[in-house]
């Protein structure tokens, strides 16, 4: 049976790893290991599930150089809305935040049931992610740095974010929206707690984010990329909504990272990969091809363009393309027997006269 190649996302169990919790006031995190993703073969029975291969490792922790404040222009989104937290209650708050300003008409008492954790007194990092997703939004972690944080806020993005407002041995966990930066004070605006608009020292602020992993997301609507998007980041938090995604909603995205990004083989392989799921051949096998004269040796995806022709009738351009995706791969290749499988499938089917289309 020939197999296809795809991504999976899940906060809820990692596929790389194992999880843990920890939970001080209103936050209960479930720990993950870093973005890192689990590249496996999809028996053909399952089709083209999802849209991205995950054919990458990313890089682990550095030390990050010291934040120049001196780049920062005034900022502040003061249109963004306010909901004060209720006791432990601030993961509730401060999604209904992020989401009220995207025009999700919510507030933190219809999300408590969703995220927040009675016998944990606190919500998930990953039941924030799933219910942004389940309104219909992207949830885009951003980059670990302040120059990221700052930039998505100048470009009229409000910045879910994760303090440690204690310290490292004894934390006290919190929630809240970065809405802007006050140039004459040099404090952090932030809807936070029971402030409409607290006033942090940058510094002050710097330090409990770092505590609190430098973690942080923006809610991003379909077909619209964060201000700081990367092709790895962004296919990857499209990948993990893309269940709770409607279908156009998760083509818009998928077709938004190709645009963004037209020669970045990952964006094209998960915008073929989407189109083959909705068995859009036609549209697969271009996307695959394009792909193709960007990255010849990529073994992934000439496999999954030897499927998609098989669908299309065109047996024997999908066999040369599968032995081509088993030559490029060694004997130890984790997608060797993927491959192998695509290969003895269309070995067997026999040859004949194909669709005028194939010799197009």
């Amino acid at each position: 049976m020939s197999r296809t190649f795809s991504t999976a996302s899940d906060e809820r169990s990692p596929p790389c790893g194992g999880t843990n919790h920890r939970v001080e006031e209103g936050v209960a995190e479930k720990a993950r290991p870093l973005d890192a993703a689990c590249a496996r073969p999809l028996r053909r029975a399952s089709r083209f599930a999802g849209a991205a291969a995950a054919l990458l490792a990313i890089a682990g922790c550095a030390t990050a150089p010291r934040f120049d404040a001196a780049v920062l222009e005034p900022t502040e989104l003061a249109d963004v809305p306010f909901f004060p937290q209720t006791q432990y209650q601030c993961g509730p708050a401060a999604l209904a935040t992020i989401l009220a300003y995207e025009g999700v008409p919510v507030d933190a008492g219809d999300l408590a049931p969703a995220v927040y954790v009675e016998g944990l007194r606190g919500s998930l990092q990953a039941e924030l992610l799933g219910a942004t997703r389940r309104h219909g939004f992207v949830p885009y972690p951003i980059e670990a740095t302040p120059e990221a944080l700052f930039d998505e806020v100048a470009e009229g993005k409000p910045v879910l974010v994760l303090q440690n407002l204690g310290l490292k041995r004894l934390p006290v966990w919190h929630y809240a929206v970065v809405i802007g930066f006050d140039d004459d004070s040099g404090r952090v605006l932030l809807r936070s707690g029971t402030e409409r608009r607290r006033a942090e020292r940058l510094d002050g602020f710097l330090r409990s984010w770092r505590l609190g992993g430098n973690w942080g997301f923006v809610a991003a609507a379909p077909g619209e990329l964060p201000a700081t998007a990367t092709p790895e980041r962004y296919v990857r938090a499209v990948a993990g909504a893309e269940s709770l995604l409607s279908p156009a909603a998760a083509d818009a995205a998928y077709a938004a990272a190709a645009d963004r990004w037209p020669e970045e083989p990952l964006a094209l392989f998960a915008l073929a990969g989407r189109h083959a799921g909705a068995e859009r051949w036609d549209a697969a096998a271009t996307a695959y091809r394009t792909l193709l004269r960007v990255d010849p040796d990529h073994a992934a995806a000439r496999n999954n363009l030897a499927n998609v022709l098989a669908e299309r009738g065109c047996r024997d351009e999908a066999l040369r393309q599968a032995r081509a995706a088993l030559d490029l791969v060694g004997d130890d290749s984790p997608l060797r027997p993927a491959i192998e499988d695509t290969v003895e499938s269309l070995s067997g089917t026999g040859s004949g006269p194909e669709p005028g289309h194939c010799r197009a």
